[in-house]
This record gives C-alpha cells, sequence and structure tokens, in this order.
C-alpha cells in the first residue's frame, strides 16, 4: 500500500505526515528513493559529456572543469536544494505538489479558475480551504487586476499548460537519454561495437519498459529503492575513490570563485556551455510533484542525508578524473569506474536508468489525467492499476505515444549531445515555471511581503534564465525538440479548451425552461414511462437544450428522471462523503431531480463501483431527510439541497448557502401534502424497472461569420479530437444496453 495512504487510514493526515514517528519518516525517506529520485540520480551519466560536447576546450591548469563543477555543486545546493526543499515544497495543495497544485491554490484564492459550473457550496468541501490571514495591499491589487482583465487569467492558464507541455518533453527525452547513456558505457569494454547496435539495444529496452507499462509500477516498486540506493552508494564510493587517487586538491572548486573565473576565460563558449550544466539538477522537479505520494518530511530527509552527498561527491570525483585524463571527457563516468567493478556498475547503471525512466512516464500519466480533468486534454482512456496505491495509473493511448515518440528521437539522433541539449531547454523552463508560480503564491497566498517575493523571484529567476538563454543557443543542436512537443501538446490543450468551454457556453445560453416542457406536455402527448432516465448534462442548473431536443421529437421520459452532472473541482481529491450534492428540480409531483458529482483534479474520473444504487439511495436519503426541513421550512425553488448537509443540526448553513437560489418561509407542512414514503416506495419501484442513460452526442461547429484560424481550431482540430478521443459514455463507464444517445450540432 501507498505508505502515506496507509498512514491517511490510521487517521493521519497528509497535512500531519510531519508529526509522525522518526522511525516512519526513515520509512518513507526510503521508499521514496525508487520513485522521486530515479531521474535525479542518473544525471552524472551525461551531464559533464554535454557540458564539454561544444568547443569548450580543456587546458592544463584545470580551471575549466575547476569552474564546470562550481557550477553544478552551486547550481545543485541553489536550485535544489535551497529553492526546492527549503521552499517550494512548502507550497503544498493538501499534501498534493507540481504545477498544478500551485495553480489550483491561485485558482482557489483569487478566483481564477477558468472551470465551468463552479459553485458556492464547492467552497465548503474540506480540501477547499482558503482560510488565512487578512490580504495585503499588494495581493488586493494583483486580485483586482485579474478580477478585471479576464484576458490575464487565460494568460496565466497558457503560461502553466507552458510548463506542463515542456513536462510532458521530458517524458519523452528522460528514458532515451537515460536508457542511451547507460548502454553506451558497453563501448569501453567492447569498442569494435558499432554504434547501430547501441542503439537497436537501447530501443529493446524502451520497448520492453513501455510494454510493462500495463502492469502497473506497484508490481516491481519493491525493486526500485534497493537499485536506487545501491545506485547512489556506487556512485559516491567511486567518486571517493578518484579524488583520493586522482586530484584530492578538487575541493578548492566549491568555492563560487571559480565560476567567475570560468566564464572570465571561456566567455560565450564557457556560458552556452551552461546548456549541459543544469542536466546536472534534472529531476528536481519531481521531488515537489511526487509530494503526494510520500510526506514532505521524509523526502527531504532522503535528500539531505543521501542523494544530495552522494552526488556531490560523485560529480566531484568525475572532476578529479577529468583533471587527469582529459582525453577521456565524452567517457569520463564510466572510464572513472575501477576496473574491478565495472560490470556490477554498469548493470546497476542500467537499472537505474530504467527505474528513473519509469518515475517519469508515471508522471506523464498523472499530468494528462490532470489536463483531462481541466479540460484541457481530451478524454483518453485510465486505467487505475493498483487497487491498494492510490494514483497509480496508466494511459494507453498516451503510453504508445510516449513510446513511438522516445524510439523516433533514439533512432533519429543517436547522440546523448543533442539529446541533453533538448533536455536542458524542456527542464529549465518547468523550473522558471515553477518559480513564477511560487512567486504568486507567496503574494496571494502566503501574504508575504512584496521584498521577499522579489528577491525570490529576482534570484531564482536570473539563475534559470541565465541557463535557459543557454539553452536556447543549442535549439538548432537539439533545443528543437521540446519546443516542437510543447507546441503540438500546447495547440491541442489550448483548442481542447477552447471548445469545450464554448460547447459550455452554448448550453448555458440555450437552457430551456421546464415550464416550457410541462407546457408542450398536453399539445405534444408527453407520456411518462416506467423506470429512471439519468440524463448526463454539463449544467449544474436547469435543463439542458438537449433534452428539449429529446422530448420534442420523442415526448416521453421516465417516472424519475435525474439530471447528472460531472464536473471537476479546483481541488486535488474530493472524498466520498462530499462527492454528490442531490437537488430537487422543478415540484415535487414531476419527479425530476439534479446530482451533481464532483472530482477534484487528482481523482478518477470513473465510477468502478455500483454508481446506479449509490445515486438512487442517495435520491432516497434525500427525499426522506427533506421531510425533516419540510417540517419547519416550506422551500419553493427550482434548485434544493445538498446530501451532506441536510441535517437538522445543519439547517442553517443549507438556508445560508442556498439563499440567493432559494425562497425560504418559515411555516409548518401537512404531512398528508408531503408523502415523503410513498415517494421513496416511488423511486425504488421505478429503479426495478430500469435505468436509462440519455447522453448528448453533440457536434461543434463554428460560425459562418468566425474568422479562418476559429473555423480550423472549431471545425477541423476539435472534430478531429472530438472523433478520435474516448466517448463519454465509455469515460463514464455507462452499459451499451441501457444507453440512449441524442444528437445535437452546437454552434459556437
Amino acid at each position: 500500500m501507498n505508505p502515506s495512504q496507509e498512514l491517511v487510514e490510521q487517521g493521519i493526515s497528509p497535512q500531519n505526515l510531519k508529526r509522525v514517528s522518526c522511525t516512519t519518516v526513515i520509512t518513507l525517506a526510503y521508499q521514496s528513493l525508487g520513485v522521486v529520485y530515479g531521474d535525479l540520480s542518473t544525471s552524472p551519466l551525461y551531464a559533464y559529456k554535454t557540458t564539454f560536447s561544444g568547443k569548450l576546450s580543456l587546458h592544463e591548469d584545470d580551471e575549466e572543469i575547476y569552474g564546470v563543477l562550481s557550477f553544478i555543486f552551486w547550481t545543485f545546493t541553489l536550485i535544489a536544494l535551497f529553492k526546492y526543499v527549503f521552499i517550494v515544497m512548502s507550497a503544498d495543495d493538501n499534501g498534493e505538489g507540481g504545477t498544478f497544485a500551485l495553480y489550483s491554490l491561485l485558482c482557489r484564492h483569487a478566483e481564477l479558475s477558468i472551470l465551468p459550473n463552479q459553485q458556492a457550496t464547492d467552497e465548503k468541501l474540506s480540501t477547499y480551504a482558503t482560510a488565512g490571514s487578512t490580504d495585503t495591499h499588494q495581493s488586493s491589487a494583483l486580485k483586482s487586476f485579474f478580477e478585471k482583465h479576464p484576458r490575464s487569467r487565460k494568460g496565466l492558464l497558457i503560461f502553466v499548460l507552458l510548463g506542463t507541455c515542456m513536462a510532458i518533453g521530458d517524458g519523452v527525452l528522460t528514458p532515451t537519454i537515460s536508457v542511451l547513456s547507460a548502454v553506451s558505457g558497453v563501448k569501453i569494454k567492447i569498442p569494435e561495437l558499432h554504434e547501430n547496435y547501441i542503439v537497436v539495444i537501447s530501443c529493446v529496452i524502451l520497448v520492453g519498459l513501455f510494454s510493462l507499462q500495463h502492469h502497473g509500477t506497484h508490481r516491481v516498486a519493491f525493486m526500485f529503492a534497493p537499485i536506487v540506493t545501491a545506485w547512489l552508494l556506487c556512485i559516491s564510493s567511486i567518486g571517493i575513490y578518484n579524488i583520493i587517487k586522482w586530484n584530492p586538491h578538487v575541493v578548492r572548486a566549491l568555492s563560487p570563485a571559480y565560476m567567475l573565473k570560468f566564464l572570465k576565460s571561456t566567455g560565450v563558449e564557457g556560458w552556452v556551455s551552461l546548456g549541459g550544466v543544469v542536466l546536472s539538477i534534472t529531476g528536481v522537479e519531481t521531488m515537489f510533484a511526487d509530494l503526494g505520494h510520500f510526506s514532505s518530511l521524509s523526502i527531504k530527509v532522503a535528500f539531505t542525508f543521501l542523494v544530495y552527498p552522494c552526488l556531490v561527491l560523485a560529480y566531484m570525483g568525475e572532476a578529479a578524473f577529468l583533471s587527469k585524463h582529459h582525453e577521456d571527457i565524452q567517457r569520463s563516468f564510466y572510464k572513472a569506474i575501477p576496473e574491478a567493478v565495472f560490470w556490477p556498475v554498469f548493470i546497476v547503471a542500467t537499472f537505474a536508468a530504467v527505474v528513473g525512466s519509469q518515475a517519469v512516464i508515471s508522471a506523464t500519466f498523472s499530468i494528462i489525467s490532470q489536463c483531462c480533468a481541466l479540460n484541457c486534454f481530451p478524454r483518453v482512456k485510465i486505467v487505475h492499476t493498483s487497487s491498494k496505491i492510490y494514483g497509480q495509473i496508466y494511459i494507453p493511448e498516451v503510453n504508445w505515444m510516449l513510446m513511438c515518440l522516445c524510439l523516433a528521437v533514439t533512432i533519429g539522433l543517436r547522440d546523448t549531445n543533442m539529446m541533453g541539449h533538448a533536455y536542458g531547454l524542456a527542464v529549465t523552463t518547468v523550473m522558471f515555471v515553477t518559480t513564477c508560480l511560487m512567486a504568486l503564491v507567496m503574494l496571494i497566498v502566503w501574504k508575504q511581503r512584496l521584498i521577499s517575493i522579489v528577491a525570490f523571484l529576482v534570484f531564482f529567476g536570473s539563475i534559470e534564465l541565465l541557463y535557459i538563454s543557454a539553452s536556447v543557443c543549442k535549439v538548432p543542436e537539439g533545443g528543437w525538440i521540446p519546443l516542437v512537443l510543447s507546441l503540438i501538446f500546447m495547440t491541442i490543450m489550448y483548442i481542447w479548451n477552447y471548445g469545450t468551454t464554448k460547447k459550455h457556453e452554448f448550453d448555458v445560453e440555450n437552457k430551456v425552461s421546464m415550464d416550457r416542457i410541462v407546457c408542450l406536455g398536453p399539445s405534444l402527448g408527453m407520456v411518462r414511462v416506467p423506470g429512471i432516465g439519468l440524463v448526463y448534462t454539463d449544467l449544474i442548473t436547469g435543463v439542458p437544450a438537449v433534452f428539449g431536443h429529446f422530448v420534442t421529437n420523442l415526448p416521453a421520459f421516465h417516472q424519475v428522471l435525474i439530471f447528472v452532472c460531472v464536473k471537476s473541482v479546483q481541488v486535488p481529491f474530493v472524498s466520498e462523503e462530499e462527492r454528490l450534492l442531490i437537488s430537487r428540480v422543478g415540484p415535487k409531483e414531476y419527479g425530476m431531480f439534479r446530482c451533481i458529482v464532483r472530482y477534484g483534479y487528482k481523482d478518477l474520473q470513473q465510477e468502478n463501483y455500483d454508481f446506479e444504487n449509490k445515486l438512487v439511495n442517495g435520491i432516497v436519503e434525500f427525499v426522506e431527510k427533506e421531510e425533516d426541513i419540510a417540517s419547519k421550512t416550506t422551500v419553493e425553488s427550482w434548485e434544493f439541497g445538498d446530501l451532506k448537509t441536510l441535517t437538522d443540526s445543519n439547517l442553517k448553513v443549507i438556508e445560508q448557502s442556498l439563499h440567493d437560489t432559494e425562497v425560504i418561509k418559515s411555516s409548518s407542512r401537512n404531512s398528508k401534502d408531503s408523502p415523503i414514503k410513498d415517494e421513496s416506495h416511488h423511486i425504488l419501484k421505478a429503479k426495478e424497472s430500469g435505468i436509462a442513460y440519455i447522453l448528448g452526442h453533440s457536434y461543434a461547429k463554428a460560425q459562418k461569420s468566425s474568422s479562418i484560424f476559429k473555423k480550423f481550431a472549431i471545425d477541423v482540430v476539435y472534430a478531429f479530437l472530438s472523433t478520435n478521443c474516448r466517448g463519454p459514455d465509455v469515460v463514464l463507464n455507462v452499459p451499451h444496453t441501457s444507453l440512449l444517445e441524442v444528437g445535437m450540432i452546437y454552434i459556437v
């Protein structure tokens, strides 16, 4: 079982994991090694060789080697240790981390969310909490700016999508560069082996890696931590050996003065080579992204006491070896391994590369899943691979797409140096996005002083911009890969979000009045047939146009009608107790209800449990609890109730939360006028007659007066994505024998 979830089941929330016993923290820290640090720990395989892959030459005084080591040490210390471990990891969203966690915090505190169907009752979710200190002048001004300028909210979304798409690019580049770098070490012992064989072996490993994804990482999770631990101990021991044997004076390079000497002596070539230095911190974003699987304290302990010192020793040892072997710069990692332990280290390196790749692939699945929840990616099949470990998922379409892209990059480039240039640009862009979002969180959520925020943004932002500028210079030499991938993914995400938003606006503008449908009843000869009808809609209020379209052409619907709205809320998780909101639509004699099903951005939007029984039981509970409220108040409204809060003790809370949409009058109600028990019996009897699912099968089409860009986006791209993505019936796990689809064209 997931360690953090096991603790939650024992009554320990993610926010309080840091308070648990020392033994538990150490256990979590050990287990986090295999999941969190696989990518970061394999960076020594290619960091130095990529840095010195350009025109940068080595001189006898070793100033260049010392300068690069100084850059690696201070980059690793400032970015990984100080920025992420000490600052960024404190900005969790109910124990969850990553780009979406920061964006979610901002959306809730500054009302930036562009998700439709947001309600005041959503703010009562236990994970929604926005309580904090009073707004400062700066935070109020920024909130007002976002409120007055809707385009700024869209700009922020695009900025977040940029970081997200670059992170997906990591999912393509990490397996390729890690596996190819590890496998290429065999040429040290078998120099006559042709490069094509190295590429073929790497491709076979990649195909095997992606072919095993459907089993889920939990089946091999027990191997991950020992492999990474063994790898870290190996490279640190070899580092100590090389420092003692080749150059103990390499420790001087830890002085930041060598960075200035390096830039002064190498000039432009030294600045451009910094695109390779940044590879030493690839994977630090994973520490924050995987925060939900472990406690913050355990990840900090693992990094501070094991990962950080081991990697520093490894980089120092490799620099010590290079200071005496300038000719081995492109093979320095494997050349620095003592002869007696070469093959064991080579095997461990290959396994470590696979583990690091596995972590990034799993993270890519999670990112795509979150994008789907936020209406920023077409619907895909999401398979929950573990019944015990929450959050371990597998997406077949994305898996095979990643595999094809990895094979294409491996076969097309064949050079880890070019891959490193691409990798560096992707990594630094994601870090810069995190820095900017973190500054907004410090201002809006934490209410920090402006001088602290500016200092954070300027200090870390300038470091990352320095590395981005160096990586941009390598765009013709491989850096174009993440740019192209990001452009493609951003185009898909933005057009899908735009088309979905426009369809929702069409639904809102074309809502049908229930009075109109009831009035049409006699003229249409409308009848009520036995059973329960579940009408799936994107609306949280009113009657969807697709239902009006349905009854106009087929004037009959079920005895009990339930409008079901499945929506996302800007929180990571929604508990099962808070999942459903039950409301009554129209007068009681209509027999119509509304059920809003709420999910967080990390919840799986699939009903793998007995949803029909859960829903019907919720409706029955609603109408029976309505009797308790009816004995004290008369409620006349179109929308009524909250399944979670409909109790006598919370009656005042309900009245307050629904004040805007309900008219509440104090009076008593005669039991004869409210045959609740009869209504419950009526609902259960309708269930026995069968349940039908009514879904809209809609097509979006741009208006004739639209621009050519909008027509291309809606009529071509969005139509293609809609046709080839998974249908809502599959996503909602609707049985085909009970499915009824209603076709409709949306003019947007």
